[in-house]
């Protein structure tokens, strides 16, 4: 089954409502045999591409994961991956702002960490995280040292909102192909992974007690989401909504996702000039002697 990347994308201007959005889709794949040969074959290709991307040093790409907890952001990020070049890709991952974070706008940390030509970035989680649990936990925003007149909630999201999609269209504007993944997870299956984090001791280390405190703000999140993957998808750096309940069609649809836009860049490897190519047939005969 060819997996059709139009199918998860965000349309700008989309008003989103995420309870018609699927957690769960008919899978991809026919068995786990499959699906392993579907992943190396989309792993192979995303390689041959990374080395395109790096050889033609004119674009940078950018892969964003957002996610509520056990969504499987890491688990995405190391399959899909798993056959690039590391020195052509980095991973950041962005857990609460240090104080030094905190003098600085919300842009700022994440900005330092943008991949330059030729490389692939990937942020596990992201700035998009200034609109998400921030807004759930009011707390965090006031923590950041802001003028009163700037943390007004009737206007600060949407503020927010306008300074990332002005981000995002300068850096698509020099270059960086931004691709934006909320991995899409039901309150069920997140209370089932959760059990085995408990239940499995090699799993203990990734559970922890603020996580199901989260849990309670589930709606939160949901609007949250709604509202921000409504006010940031756009042509320039479209949102991809992938079902995550079952996490091997998850990592296909993001593998597909991810090789589309490559493809999409029409990539070829630098050509070499006449005087180039003179200056390599003299060295070859120097070695073949």
């Amino acid at each position: 089954m060819r997996i059709n990347s139009k199918y998860f994308r965000v349309q700008e201007g989309d008003n989103v409502n995420l309870k018609k959005w699927p957690t769960s889709i008919k899978p991809v794949y026919k068995s786990k045999e499959q699906y392993h040969k579907l992943l190396a074959d989309h792993v192979a290709q995303l390689s041959a591409q990374q080395q395109l991307l790096y050889a033609s040093n004119s674009y940078a790409i950018l892969m964003i994961f957002q996610a509520m907890d056990a969504a499987g952001k890491d688990g995405a990020i190391k399959h899909v991956m798993s056959g690039v070049n590391p020195q052509g890709c980095q991973v950041f991952s962005y857990k609460h702002p240090s104080p030094a974070e905190l003098q600085h706008d919300f842009l700022w940390r994440t900005t330092r960490d943008l991949p330059e030509r030729g490389r692939i970035g990937i942020f596990n989680r992201s700035y998009y995280e200034e609109v998400l649990i921030a807004r759930v936990h009011p707390e965090i925003l006031r923590s950041e040292g802001l003028p009163d007149a700037l943390r007004d909630e009737k206007t600060v999201w949407h503020d927010r909102y306008r300074s990332i999609t002005n981000l995002e269209r300068h850096l698509s504007g020099n270059g960086t192909r931004i691709i934006k993944f909320f991995l899409h997870l039901s309150k069920e299956e997140q209370r089932k992974r959760f059990l085995e984090r408990i239940d499995e001791p090699e799993k203990n280390w990734k559970f922890s007690v603020a996580d199901i405190e989260e849990r309670k703000f589930w709606k939160d999140y949901m609007t949250a989401y709604e509202e921000c993957l409504s006010a940031t998808s756009t042509s320039d750096a479209p949102w991809y909504v992938v079902p995550a309940d079952d996490k091997e069609n998850a990592r296909l649809i993001v593998s597909q996702i991810v090789l589309d836009t490559l493809e999409g860049l029409k990539m070829t490897f630098p050509r070499t000039t006449a005087k180039r190519r003179q200056e390599l047939l003299s060295i070859r005969k120097r070695l073949v002697k």
